[in-house]
């Protein structure tokens, strides 16, 4: 029956201050505004009480300008412990606020005020949970509703709430005690202490803190003489400034932050300003490095279509073209002479295994198109056919197909990668018995052009290859392996010829495959009459001297015996007209 009676008054306090708050006027524009109300829940406080507090709350929320650019409401509940009920971040309608606050359960248990005062000023005003940074001036306000007295220490820790801006109103109901709420509330006391006696007279002090923040917009109604902005707050204001800007000594203009100036910016070379902020700026002929701040020399030859053909070296301001060892610039500054000493019948086998991957199978076609620059392609030159290997063989082009370098170029590009398996032993197979013979396009052994096979690779075989590579080399074909990333050492030097020094090459990825390319070029583009596998001499050669020697006396000596039987016949027929006269 007594909790029935205490029901009945409550509903019947509650509904006439709920509505004076309500009616008390238009919603007020304070301004942005961090509040922060602080609830006790101890067992002290009996249930009613805790619903008139309940209602307090609904009652102000509902005379507030809520939201995220203006006042923005976080509620804690305390009692032995602190419990966050939603922070600043949390809501922005007000209808989510109340109906967070109509769900509040109780804690029920001490009264650790100074606890709570703590939290709320590490915690609850954090920028994290949602409260405007310091240098942005908003006002944080802390609301402390308690009925009892605290069983710790409050004085040292509001003073330190308030040394960091926080306004603190100390409202105590009843049995509160009147010398820690003025402990813990901000000065002028009298304007930030309440004491009710009891909960139906709360709503006396939500008027008053009502009033307090609806009161004049300072900003309309004086001249303020802030350069950039004004802040209404409850009964004063002050001025901010835009973003790069900062408040000057009078409180009323604003300066040009110069971040520059400050020497904290780390920039190499120029730091330039800009509205808030700063951004690095290199010399003439530099670039940013990703740390947006250090700086590096400009790499010219990725920023510009340089032309060369096979490198370029960026010099500064400048850049210039380089040809790999043996082969000479061109007067264009950018093209390479070919080579033109020796003639090949060249067969390229390519992995297009899955372990290749796409990016890597593009850069292994680059690859090849380097190694084709190198040549004279022409189908009385050097003659190149391409071979892709996976789980199966597949002949790309024969080497009778393309006559120019830039025909042999475009069709590697075309070329489209196979994935699966490796089956490099199918491949050799497949070259010897298929990629050199004169129905492909090789020429007749008896014209004696060497036969180069390069086999290219990244991993290890699937099929046994020492049959056919070991075949390859008794046809006379002169072979080459490259090796990328996971190929097995003793699998390229039995495919490769001997020596394998100078047969085989590796590359421990494919970013790095370029360096390979002079290794091969003295293999592929021989030095004329040098080719491995072919007769062909040059006649200064010293065998050769002894040869041509040896031919000549000969001949010396069959001429000489000509001669000697010539001159009998003539002396004959000499004696014969002598005898007819």
């Amino acid at each position: 029956m007594r909790g029935l009676l205490c029901w009945l008054v409550l509903l019947f306090l509650l509904q006439p201050w709920e509505s004076q708050l309500q009616l008390a006027g238009p919603r007020c524009h304070t301004g942005p505004l961090d509040l922060v109300f602080v609830i006790d829940s101890s067992r002290s406080v009996r249930p009613f009480e805790f619903e008139t507090m309940r209602q307090f709350l609904v009652g102000l929320l509902r005379g507030l300008n809520v939201g995220p650019n203006a006042t923005r409401v976080g509620v804690i509940q305390y009692s032995s412990q602190v419990q966050s009920v939603f922070p600043l971040r949390a809501f922005s309608r007000r209808e989510d606020m109340e109906r967070a606050i109509r769900d509040l359960v109780p804690l029920a248990q001490g009264t650790m005020t100074g606890l709570a005062i703590q939290y709320a000023m590490n915690v609850a005003f954090s920028v994290a949970e949602g409260a405007r940074p310091p240098e942005e001036r908003v006002p944080r306000v802390a609301v402390i509703v308690t009925d009892g007295r605290p069983q710790d220490r409050v004085a040292e820790v509001a003073a330190q709430a308030r040394a960091r801006g926080i306004e603190i109103y100390a409202v105590g109901v009843q049995r509160a005690d009147v010398g820690s709420l003025r402990a813990m509330a901000s000065p002028p006391l009298d304007e930030h202490v309440f004491l009710v006696e009891s909960f139906d007279l709360i709503q006396e002090f939500g008027l008053q803190f009502q009033s307090r923040l609806c009161g004049k917009d300072q900003c309309a109604e004086r001249g303020h003489g802030c350069q950039h902005q004004c802040v209404n707050v409850p009964g004063t204001f002050h001025c901010t400034c835009n973003p790069g800007y900062k408040l000057a000594a009078d409180n009323k203009s604003c300066l040009a932050i110069d971040l520059c100036a400050e020497g904290t910016h780390g920039c190499e070379h120029h730091c330039v300003n800009s509205p808030g902020s700063y951004f690095c700026r290199c010399q003439v002929g530099f670039v940013l490095q990703q740390d947006q701040r250090s700086c590096r020399v400009r790499d010219l030859c990725n920023g510009v279509d340089h032309g060369c053909e096979f490198q370029c070296v960026s010099e500064g301001l400048s850049y210039r073209c380089l040809c790999p060892e043996g082969r000479q610039l061109q007067a264009d500054g950018k093209s390479c002479d070919r080579c033109r000493e020796g003639h090949v019948d060249l067969v390229l086998l390519v992995d297009g295994s899955k372990s290749v991957r796409p990016q890597n199978f593009e850069l292994v076609k680059r690859f090849v198109n380097q190694i084709v620059d190198f040549l004279d392609v022409s189908p009385e030159g050097t003659r190149v056919g391409l071979v892709q290997f996976s789980s199966r063989v597949r002949t790309e082009f024969p080497l009778g197909r393309y006559g120019t370098a830039a025909e042999v170029k475009q069709a590697v590009l075309a070329v489209e990668y196979m994935e699966r398996g490796t089956m490099t032993g199918l491949a050799l197979q497949h070259m010897v018995e298929h990629s050199f013979s004169e129905a492909q396009g090789a020429r007749p052994r008896a014209l004696n052009v060497p036969r180069v096979g390069l086999v290219f690779t990244d991993g290890r075989s699937q099929d046994d290859i020492s049959v056919w590579a070991a075949r390859a080399k008794e046809e006379g074909i002169v072979m080459y392996a490259v090796g990328v990333g996971k190929a097995v050492e003793a699998e390229l030097r039995e495919i490769a010829s001997e020596p394998a020094e100078l047969h085989v090459s590796y590359a421990p990825d494919f970013g790095t495959m370029t360096h390979l390319l002079q290794n091969l070029r003295g293999s592929i583009c021989p030095e004329e009459g040098i080719s491995a596998g072919t007769e062909l001499r040059s006649p200064c050669e010293c065998e050769s001297l002894v040869e041509f020697q040896g031919r000549t006396l000969g001949a010396l000596e069959s001429l000489t015996l000509n001669l000697a039987q010539l001159t009998a016949r003539l002396e004959d027929l000499e004696n014969q007209l002598t005898n007819q006269k």
